[in-house]
């Protein structure tokens, strides 16, 4: 069986895939990645095959031409209007960008069955075109739908000879029950945190002397000036914690953070299955990969959701009603409340509670064979 797997270039979008693309590659199957810009070197140092649909477009260029385009359109997101149609816009008109691209690699290539994560809707046409089945894959607590994005490719479905496609596959979920709305569909999965390797820090193979701390504001927020800001509020009350907290962000980004108190440390990136497990909590920006690898750490969680544009205040609303976590604004958070994180062993509870759900979900191997039927 050939699997395609295709993401948009982030790692947010493009790191849950990965589990269920080594299931696939462990099982004998041929794997292949669809994927553009800063995903094609990500998706090589995870020891998959790539092929960059779209060469010289980034993450950012996505932004900065929709900017340019869509400048009405983005104004009305930056002010959190979360209705579906800009996210329609968004991310179909993304996939009218790539789409040529996607379904000419494809025609060569010849999978057998595409999954697709749900904001890249050209992985439905490129399924649609060479009428194979399809798989999409949700990422986090708030249950995709490509209509809306389909919608707003609508040239690109045209071009390519499937103007009615509809969004009719089956879709992987890999939210545990007591933190999704009832009712759902999917075929529920484990989220098996996949955060990139690193050559691990000595300290990080031996138990802190005091609760330790992780701090992380994902791979977009980071680059962002509140999210800088937001590290700066953090590493300003950090001495009046009795803890040593951990900033693991872009080395990059580390260089404007300037000096730190002796009890932070300021690490670059380290993945979160390594970093968590020693920790007490964790201050986040919401994003749903640090929120998994959270709860299969068994850590209670601050999430900082920075906007309504995205899933982060779905993932923050959630996370605080299981009882798992607290939230807060950026300019809210405080010395106390990180105390009262680390210290609230009601929390703690609730985490192993919902760690223990979502490792009773099936494995992505266990997935796979679904995945295997629906082809055969």
């Amino acid at each position: 069986m050939r699997v395609l797997f295709v993401s948009l270039p982030s790692l947010g979008h493009l790191f849950p895939l990965i589990p269920i693309a080594w299931a696939a590659r462990a099982a004998g199957h041929e794997v292949l990645v669809a994927t553009f810009g800063e995903s094609v070197g990500e998706a090589t140092r995870a020891g998959l095959p790539v092929v960059d649909i779209a060469p010289g477009m980034t993450q950012r260029s996505l932004f900065v031409d929709f900017a340019t385009q869509k400048r009405d359109l983005l104004e009305r997101m930056n002010a959190d209007d979360t209705s579906e149609e800009l996210a329609g816009v968004l991310f179909g008109e993304w996939g009218e960008w790539v789409a040529d691209g996607a379904v000419a690699h494809a025609k060569t290539w010849r999978p057998d069955v595409v999954v697709h994560e749900r904001m890249a809707p050209f992985g439905r046409l490129v399924a649609g075109v060479l009428d194979v089945p399809c798989v999409r894959h949700d990422l986090g607590i708030e249950r995709g739908a490509l209509a809306g994005q389909l919608r707003h490719m609508a040239a690109a479905l045209v071009r390519h000879g499937v103007p009615d496609l509809v969004d009719d596959s089956p879709w992987i979920d890999i939210a545990p029950p007591s933190l999704a709305p009832v009712g759902r569909d999917g075929w529920l999965m484990r989220a098996v945190p996949y955060n990139g390797g690193a050559v691990l820090p000595d300290w990080a193979a031996h138990p802190p002397e005091r609760p330790r701390v992780a701090v992380t504001v994902g791979t977009i927020v980071g680059k962002r000036p509140d999210g800088i800001d937001l590290l700066e509020r953090i590493i300003a009350f950090a001495p009046r914690v009795d803890a040593e907290f951990v900033i693991a962000i872009d080395p990059y980004d580390l260089l404007k953070l300037g000096a730190v108190p002796p009890n932070v440390r300021a690490e670059g990136w380290l993945p979160l299955s390594a970093l968590l497990p020693t920790c007490a909590a964790v201050l986040h920006h919401g994003g749903s990969g640090t929120m998994y690898a959270a709860i299969d750490a068994g850590v209670p969680q601050l999430l900082i959701p920075n906007d309504g544009a995205s899933d982060r205040p779905i993932n923050a609303a959630a996370v605080v009603a299981r009882g798992i976590g607290l939230s807060c604004a950026p300019d809210d958070v405080t010395a106390d409340l990180v105390r009262e994180l680390i210290g609230d062993d009601r929390l703690r509870v609730a985490t192993g509670e919902v760690r223990a759900e979502m490792a009773a979900m099936p494995s992505p191997a266990e997935l796979l064979t679904r995945v295997e039927a629906l082809v055969e």
